[in-house]
């Protein structure tokens, strides 16, 4: 019998009640975190995703304007991260 690491254990059983959609929903907010950097992060009001979407809340109207630029590099590194497409937009407020 092989042995599986109980964080494995608990995420197959999760999905296997139906979870799956919100463990990638809070994985995706963790790798967020990760890609973009510690600089927007400590700016970041808000991230919250749906429907595909992830919505950005910045406090500061020059990193927004910077991160709007970088929007489909964010995009990008988030669905090869997640290992699937999840994020088809992103929106910065």
């Amino acid at each position: 019998m092989s042995e599986k690491p109980l964080k494995q254990a608990i995420n197959q059983l999760l999905r296997a009640y139906g979870y799956g959609g919100q463990l990638d929903e809070m994985e995706l907010l963790r790798v967020f975190e990760e890609q973009i950097g510690k600089m927007y992060v400590n700016h970041t009001k808000e991230v919250s995703y749906k429907d595909k979407m992830l919505y950005i809340h910045l406090d500061s109207a020059s990193l927004k304007q910077e991160l709007s630029y970088a929007k489909e590099d964010i995009k990008e590194r988030l669905n090869k991260a997640m290992g699937k497409i999840m994020v088809e937009k992103i929106m910065i407020k």
